[in-house]
């Protein structure tokens, strides 16, 4: 597992949300999904909220999710 797998989970979060949601909703089903293979990655398990927001800007700068400017009160949203 890498954080280049994480734009996937992301994006697919997303769209089950309706294309948009909370970095919270989006890490809530990302764990409901996907526990298993993060508590199987070693050390990514303790991390893994970190690199979903490096994912998430990741996306951003890719123009597949909308800026959100360094803003903190706005959800994440597909482009």
């Amino acid at each position: 597992m890498n954080r280049v797998i994480m734009k996937d989970w992301i994006i697919e979060a997303l769209n089950h949300l309706g294309g948009k949601g909370w970095p919270r909703e989006v890490s809530k089903y990302i764990w409901e999904r996907y526990e298993t293979d993060l508590k199987n990655s070693g050390d990514r398990l303790y991390t893994w909220q970190y690199d979903v927001r490096w994912a998430a800007q990741s996306l951003r700068n890719e123009g597949v999710l909308k800026p959100v400017n360094n803003r903190r009160d706005l959800p994440w949203e597909l482009a």
